[in-house]
């Protein structure tokens, strides 16, 4: 029996083995590399799903903001009409919350014969309000809305003999009759009224633009029937 091998032989054994050992661990390094490449792989998938999500996330909160922005704006925008004696009368924009000073400043301020004592330049404005400027010593034929605080050529005898208006089923026309109430505030009434019906006088205040001040101009000239 051989136990010995030849040099020859020792040689070609070494090698044999060398280029098992190099297959074995090219294997194992290969399914090494793989392993790794394939979580880099989901790593890298759940970074960009995780940066997508982000950025929808993010885009949402920016439509989100501009909206609540653009409605907040929508609602802040007001614009009233400023009448007599102002320097530049006419149509102003103003921010919710503003006043009636700051309205006057915007048209180059009052001119020397209006009459301060008889309007009211802190009083906040609403949309779509008309403020008159009455001169010194000027006598108002009509009340004008809530700018001026003194009414006091209105006829009360005259009004007290009107007959009063059904708001439930009255005109444009008759709604116009009304202090304080033009085109825009009747139009609103009407269409809050082909969906509501006006239980108490006091109802008409559910209509935009139609507030406390407005309210006492007319309580006693409207009725529920």
């Amino acid at each position: 029996m051989k136990t010995h091998f030849t040099k020859k032989e020792q040689v070609v054994i070494l090698i044999v083995i060398s280029i098992i050992v190099l297959v074995v661990g090219f294997k194992f390094l290969s399914k090494q590399i793989m392993t790794k490449n394939n979580k880099n792989d989901k790593d890298n998938e759940l970074i960009i799903k995780t940066d997508n999500l982000e950025k929808e996330m993010e885009t949402d909160n920016d439509i989100d903001r501009q909206e609540e922005q653009y409605e907040k704006d929508i609602k802040e925008d007001i614009i009233v009409h400023i009448s007599g004696q102002v320097e530049n009368p006419g149509i102003v924009e103003l921010k919710s919350g503003e006043r009636l000073m700051d309205a006057v400043e915007l048209l180059g301020g009052l001119t020397g014969e209006a009459d301060e004592d008889r309007i009211n330049l802190a009083k906040k404005l609403q949309d779509e309000e008309k403020i008159y400027i009455p001169k010194i010593g000027e006598e108002l034929e009509i009340e004008i809305l809530d700018a001026v605080e003194t009414s006091n050529s209105v006829d009360k005898d005259t009004e007290k003999g009107r007959d009063k208006i059904d708001i439930n089923i009255c005109t444009k026309e008759e709604l116009n009759s009304l202090p304080g109430i033009g085109d825009v505030l009747s139009d609103r009434i009407l269409e809050y009224r082909e969906d509501n019906i006006f239980k108490t006088i006091e109802d008409i205040m559910n209509v935009s633009g139609v507030g406390d001040k407005k309210f006492e101009g007319l309580k006693d000239l409207i009725i529920i029937k």
